[in-house]
């Protein structure tokens, strides 16, 4: 049921709980969750006989952090031998029964099968709670138009996130990105949509494209509100500044959660700053950091950093347990300005992406958010261009990177010395840069690959 437009959360009996509180609830969940994992799963009950163990051995979180990390390698080699023994990927994993799955969602499997994921309905229902908790708690209202501008495929933050803006009472237009630049900047101006979805990338994109396909900038389409999702830079200051100046003063939020349980919302605030991603999904997921390279448990202290590991509540369709996704995550525990409870955090990469050179260790989306630091001198889109897969790299590292428009042949060397600058200070390390024009790296539908390994001949 909608709540009160006037009310500032749609479910404040949960998004107000504290620390203790919200514990003893996931504490209360856990246990049928594991039973019904144990009961229904026979990858998740060898899983538990690892550590020889049943669900009734678990009294405790220490208990709990004995069950193995799962990973999405592992993910995929259940799906395979789901097929192989059983002529169904779902079948060791997948807890509910077939005739109670209402969807699957899969990663794109540019690398092999695609990663599946199956809800059943009461899945749905707890994502679209979760999807209207965070759009309400932004300002979002029914009477509002929000363009859906993210990948409308198999991605989990495509067809998941327009019913749940559908459930909070909002319109969804799912214009996707797939149609191309002009289609998503036609459907803003025919629906008069005063918000927006879409990666950091693909908004900036579109300020830079505006005036070439309406014949006006982008301040003038009427994006009061903007949704960075899909990709890091929604937490960088210089992108969010660029992001609501190109859309004329619009608010910019970064936020995260597709068709799962594990969901975060910014709050509102200047677009020089930012307090991190609300975990507005507590009740739902449990959330643990571990050291991306050992594994071992990292405190939810203020300031730990570390890799993401969900365990989903009241879950059906395949629930994760102790699942180790692969995103580093930094959590901020003391009280936001705000007033707003809860526990806060920033993504800041992928631990599969992680390089490493002469010895510093440095993710993309590192790199990524310090080159947004000199917008408009460039436009944002770059690539790191390897010879071979990392983790570790020679040094200086190979950049490609678009300069802006107005940046001419005799700005371009004294720019690559700052920049090169900027980055040895901030993350210790050197680059060389091969300039191209604008508009000639390809953007993304929903996240961009900062990576290409290119070998010499």
């Amino acid at each position: 049921m909608t709540p009160p437009l006037t009310q500032k959360l749609w479910n404040p009996d949960i998004e107000t709980l504290g620390f203790d509180e919200t514990r003893a609830l996931q504490w209360q969940r856990l246990g049928p969750q594991l039973k019904y994992n144990f009961e229904n799963s026979q990858f998740y009950k060898e899983k538990f006989a690892t550590i020889d163990a049943t669900p009734d051995d678990i009294k405790s979180w220490d208990d709990f952090q004995r069950i193995p990390l799962m990973s999405k390698d592992e993910h995929r080699l259940a799906q395979e031998r789901g097929l192989a023994e059983h002529g169904d990927p779902l079948a060791m994993l997948n807890c509910a029964l077939r005739d109670q799955v209402v969807r699957i969602n899969a990663t794109s499997g540019t690398t092999g099968m695609p990663t599946l994921y199956a809800v059943t309905q009461s899945d749905v229902d707890i994502v679209n709670e979760m999807h209207a908790r965070k759009y309400w708690r932004a300002g979002m209202r029914p009477g509002d138009t929000i363009i859906q501008a993210l990948s409308l495929s198999m991605f989990t933050g495509g067809l998941p996130l327009s019913q749940g803006i559908m459930h909070m009472g909002a319109a969804c237009v799912p214009v996707g990105v797939e149609g191309g630049t002009k289609r998503v900047l036609d459907f803003i101006t025919l629906t008069k949509a005063t918000a927006m979805i879409a990666t950091p990338s693909f908004g900036l994109h579109l300020i830079e494209q505006c005036r070439k396909h309406t014949g006006e900038p982008a301040a003038a389409l009427g994006i009061k509100t903007f949704f960075c999702a899909g990709e890091p830079g929604g937490g960088d200051p210089a992108v969010r500044i660029a992001l609501a100046e190109g859309f004329g003063g619009a608010r910019v939020f970064d936020h995260t959660g597709g068709g799962h349980a594990f969901h975060g919302m910014s709050r509102e605030e200047p677009a020089d700053q930012f307090s991190g991603m609300y975990f507005i999904s507590p009740d739902h997921c449990i959330l643990e950091l571990v050291d991306p390279d050992t594994k071992t448990q990292i405190s939810l202290e203020d300031g730990a950093q570390g890799e993401m590991v969900w365990t989903f509540l009241n879950w059906q369709g395949g629930p994760f347990m102790r699942y180790a996704m692969g995103d580093v995550a930094r959590v901020m525990t003391s009280p936001c300005s705000s007033g707003t409870p809860g526990l806060r955090f920033s993504i800041v990469g992928r631990a599969d992406d992680m390089l490493i050179v002469k010895g510093v260790n440095v993710y993309p989306a590192a790199i990524q958010n310090e080159l947004f630091k000199f917008l408009p001198d460039i436009t944002g889109a770059f690539r790191i261009i390897l010879e071979a897969p990392g983790p570790k790299i020679p040094s200086p590292v190979n950049l490609t990177v678009e300069h802006g428009d107005k940046m001419g042949a005799d700005d371009l060397a004294n720019l690559a010395n700052r920049i090169n600058d900027h980055l040895r200070q901030h993350l210790r390390i050197g680059v060389a840069i091969n300039w191209i024009a604008p508009n000639q790296l390809p953007r993304s539908t929903h996240k961009t690959n900062l990576i290409e390994i290119k070998p010499t001949s």
